[in-house]
């Protein structure tokens, strides 16, 4: 049957069905340590709607499970594919088709690379406003599947604040142009909303009709704050929120992170203890704003720096940027991603230095301070998660949704989180959600495994 299956696929596809061992292999894990078991049928580098549209139709005529990739950066095991299913890559297909500098759109195909995009959208004098650290290797049809976010959240919002609509070809091969162009548009169900952070069990994105704004004028200033630990820290920047101080970028780093990410770096240790927040203001009142910031810092007690200029501040925010490959350095890293009340991450940091003194480890963290997003990394040796990371996680799960948070911010709940879906949608919600996707996907072979337990 796999081998029908292959050959159905090369006689429409050709060349772009890849059964190479390591392409297979590689398709397996993405950047989460985790992988899925055994190998996929073939990779299919689409390069084409009609690609796409001709994969899902053999899928679906054969019952063979999809799973959608892009450029595999993903940190919840929800493009991971195993035995038995194709892995159906839009990585290829990157094209920016429309800019509309006018009205602050532009269309562009799901594999294109947040970066590459905003260097492409430049000379427009436009921008797209997702700024995940992954930036440089991360998709944008995969920051849409996962409903990533990143360091300038807290000023302009997330991938759903930035999408006016998505093309989605479903399970058999017809394809939904979802949304609208115009500013507004409330006709029917917001099925755009519905598909972004879906995590591919809705339909391929094959496009997307992305919401722009303009350059920022004015300068950016960046300064960084020292504190005597993690604690200290959040709590200035809950002082920051609580001013009505607007920072584009507000990254918290406590010791653990900041002193692996200075080795890997090398640059001098941060002195024993210290965790730092990293802030960034931006537009024509961001010298002002970032002195009325400092003071905040400086009133909570901590010891401010502030960049001399650009290329610094540039220098400064790639400290943060490097964290995930610091972390690697230490061991195989289980990246967590909870979120609370912004207020609450004094609280949930003390939850965190409960847990490791509760399991014996150590569990570096970083935030980003300015909408409550805590990526907590648990760091072990080998392929596989030990039982004890797997019982301090779920004590951190429940102590974010009990402070009134959230399993994922923005990295999704893919393979490793669909354990505790349940809890914190409730039994109803869990089962209205999952039949949502049974609608979309009626044989149940878009991602399977994937978000919902069963």
């Amino acid at each position: 049957m796999s081998t029908d299956v292959v050959a159905l696929l090369r006689a429409e596809l050709g060349e772009r069905v890849d059964v190479d061992p390591a392409a297979l292999d590689a398709a397996r894990s993405d950047k989460s340590g985790h992988a899925a078991s055994g190998l996929p049928l073939a990779v299919v580098h689409a390069a084409s709607v009609a690609d796409v549209q001709a994969t899902l139709r053999i899928a679906s005529a054969t019952g063979t499970p999809v799973v959608p990739r892009g450029a595999g950066t993903g940190l919840a095991g929800g493009a991971n594919t195993g035995g038995g299913e194709i892995s159906l890559s839009v990585r290829g297909m990157d094209r920016v088709i429309e800019v509309r500098p006018d009205d602050l759109l532009a269309v562009v195909e799901p594999g294109i690379l947040n970066a590459d995009l905003n260097a492409l959208l430049e000379p427009h004098g436009v921008w797209w406003a997702p700024d995940p650290a992954s930036r440089a290797i991360s998709t944008v049809g995969g920051n849409i599947a996962t409903g990533a976010g990143g360091l300038l959240c807290a000023k302009y919002g997330v991938v759903r604040d930035a999408v006016l609509g998505v093309d989605l070809v479903l399970a058999d091969g017809r394809l939904l142009r979802l949304g609208h162009r115009s500013v507004k548009g409330v006709t029917g169900l917001d099925l755009t909303s519905l598909v972004i952070g879906s995590e591919g069990t809705l339909g391929v994105v094959v496009g997307a009709t992305l919401k722009l704004r303009r350059l920022v004028e004015g300068e950016r200033v960046t300064l960084t704050a020292l504190f005597d630990g993690v604690r200290a820290a959040a709590v200035a920047s809950a002082g920051v929120t609580a001013s009505g101080a607007q920072p584009a970028v507000m990254e918290l780093m406590d010791a653990t992170s900041l002193a692996a990410v200075h080795r890997l770096l090398s640059l001098p240790a941060p002195p024993p203890g210290a965790a730092q927040l990293t802030v960034q203001t931006d537009g024509p009142v961001a010298a002002a704003e970032a002195r009325a910031i400092a003071d905040v810092l400086r009133a909570a007690g901590g010891t401010v720096t502030v960049a001399a200029d650009a290329a610094e501040g540039e220098e400064l925010l790639a400290i943060r940027r490097a964290m995930h490959p610091a972390m690697e350095t230490l061991g195989t890293t289980l990246i967590e991603d909870v979120s609370v009340p912004r207020s609450a991450l004094p609280d949930m940091f003390d939850e965190i230095a409960r847990i490791e003194r509760q399991f014996g480890l150590v569990i570096p963290a970083v935030a980003h301070a300015g909408d409550g997003n805590l990526h907590p990394n648990f760091v072990f040796e080998g392929p596989d998660v030990p039982p004890v990371v797997w019982d301090a996680a779920e004590e951190l799960f429940r102590a974010a949704l009990a402070l009134g948070g959230t399993l994922t911010g923005e990295h999704g709940i893919g393979v490793l989180k669909r354990r505790w879906l349940a809890d914190e949608l409730g039994d109803d919600q869990w089962r209205l959600q999952r039949d949502i996707a049974r609608v979309f996907d009626p044989l149940g072979i878009l991602n399977p495994g994937k978000v919902f337990a069963s």
